[in-house]
């Protein structure tokens, strides 16, 4: 189905993507994807808003990519949507038996009948035909939308819990270290819920905090009815132009600091630390594994190794691995065969899910999937869902998790702290 295209010139291009959020609200399926300007490998656009389902897929974790490519397949249009960890269990023979008191499918994607397009000071309107003649109207509305007020209105602080203490942390961590020194496993993501219940919270407001805080490049909100995705991600899991396919896998980091000074020698502590480097290296090894199984062959490489990357709360290692496939590779089996991304899970991958799922104490679900889009020629971009806040409207349970790496070399106490240091953005939002 061909869309119509209208494009808009900007004057105040942040202030028109705050309103057209905001002007986003009246619909209840929603995906806004900000890359924040954010100077990085592989941009496509600076933002884009995804709203009104006219078909969608929802559905549990069998069968789900099977069922995802069939839809991507006949619907040839653009799509939006997101992946959810427990996916795993429809790729391997995995099982997630952790409580979920968020509640939200395991799969999800819809074809949106308005697509507004952000690249530098132009809006580009990608209307569906039924209804195109909206387009001039909507535009004008965006621009009347009120701005939103820098406090979040009515929303009461958070009282957040662990799920876990930090006994139980560093005592997990100790049996991941079992694990890894009797060679089950070489290293593992071990994540920890935080939560608040009861909790009255205003999505769209909450997530303007957030990203104003964190500037990440694979920002993402999601509305999917009454359960919403509030994302600060720095990270990207997949993209694939054509015949090429990109994994921007992050591992190792570190706290900013006030002083330019203090600033630089973590940058530089962490570039040079050797256990943050091999957190990285291992996780490289594993995207390379994966992206082989559709990729060319002799294809796969390495385009960047722990090159650090800054961002407004944290430094970061960030590696870039690149591959080529045939025409004829589905991009959903490009997905299939590489999901989870390997910096969520560990190495070897199956191995180290299976103890991460004895170990955590609540389910994952959208937390370490990825949120993205296709576009009807089959190309793809997902981002990773980590330094994001869940909230199911209806049950008022707001939630977010941290993890990071367990390796040989890991020490408990700082393992702990690193969580810490990654769910401050998170906090500071629902807490102040």
């Amino acid at each position: 189905m061909r869309r119509t295209d209208v494009v808009f010139s900007l004057e105040d291009r942040e202030g028109f993507k705050e309103r057209l959020l905001l002007w986003a609200q009246q619909h209840t399926e929603i995906i806004w994807l900000d890359s924040n300007n954010y100077r990085h490998l592989y941009p496509t656009f600076d933002a884009v808003l995804a709203v009104d389902a006219l078909t969608a897929i929802k559905t549990d974790y069998h069968h789900a990519f099977d069922d995802l490519k069939e839809y991507q397949t006949v619907t040839a249009d653009w799509i939006f949507g997101y992946l959810s960890y427990d996916l795993k269990n429809d790729v391997e023979r995995l099982t997630s038996s952790n409580a979920d008191q968020l509640g939200f499918p395991d799969l999800y994607f819809f074809q949106p009948k308005k697509l507004i397009f952000i690249r530098g000071d132009r809006v580009e309107f990608c209307y569906m035909p039924m209804v195109d003649d909206e387009i001039a109207t909507d535009f004008e509305d965006i621009a009347k939308v009120q701005s939103a007020p820098a406090a979040v209105s009515g929303q009461q602080k958070a009282l957040i819990k662990s799920r876990i203490s930090k006994g139980e942390y560093i005592d997990k961590v100790g049996q991941l270290l079992l694990h890894i020194h009797r060679g089950d496993i070489y290293e593992a993501n071990f994540c920890q819920e935080f939560y608040a219940e009861g909790q009255e919270l205003d999505p769209v407001q909450t997530f303007f905090r957030l990203n104003a805080i964190s500037r990440p490049p694979f920002a993402a909100y999601l509305r999917l009815e009454d359960k919403y995705l509030l994302s600060a991600s720095p990270e990207r899991y997949l993209k694939r132009s054509g015949n090429r396919v990109v994994s921007q896998p992050i591992k190792g980091t570190a706290r900013r600091a006030a002083t330019p000074e203090e600033d630089r020698r973590l940058r530089e502590e962490l570039e040079n630390t050797p256990k943050e480097r091999s957190e990285n290296i291992m996780i490289v090894d594993l995207v390379r594994n994966d992206l082989s199984v559709t990729a060319k062959k002799g294809s796969v490489m390495v385009e960047e190794l722990c090159r650090v990357y800054t961002f407004e709360q944290v430094h970061q290692l960030i590696s870039t691995v690149a591959a080529e496939v045939e025409d004829h590779i589905a991009s959903v089996d490009i997905l299939r065969s590489t999901f989870p991304m390997g910096s969520m899970t560990g190495a070897p991958k199956i191995s180290a899910m299976k103890i991460i799922e004895e170990l955590e104490s609540s389910r994952r679900g959208l937390y370490s999937g990825a949120v993205g889009y296709f576009t009807p020629s089959g190309d793809f971009d997902f981002n990773v869902v980590i330094r994001s806040i869940l909230y199911n409207e209806t049950d008022r349970y707001v939630s977010f998790t941290v993890g990071g790496a367990i390796t040989g070399g890991s020490d408990p106490e700082q393992e702990y702290e690193e969580c810490m240091l990654k769910a401050r953005a998170m906090r500071r939002v629902l807490e102040e």
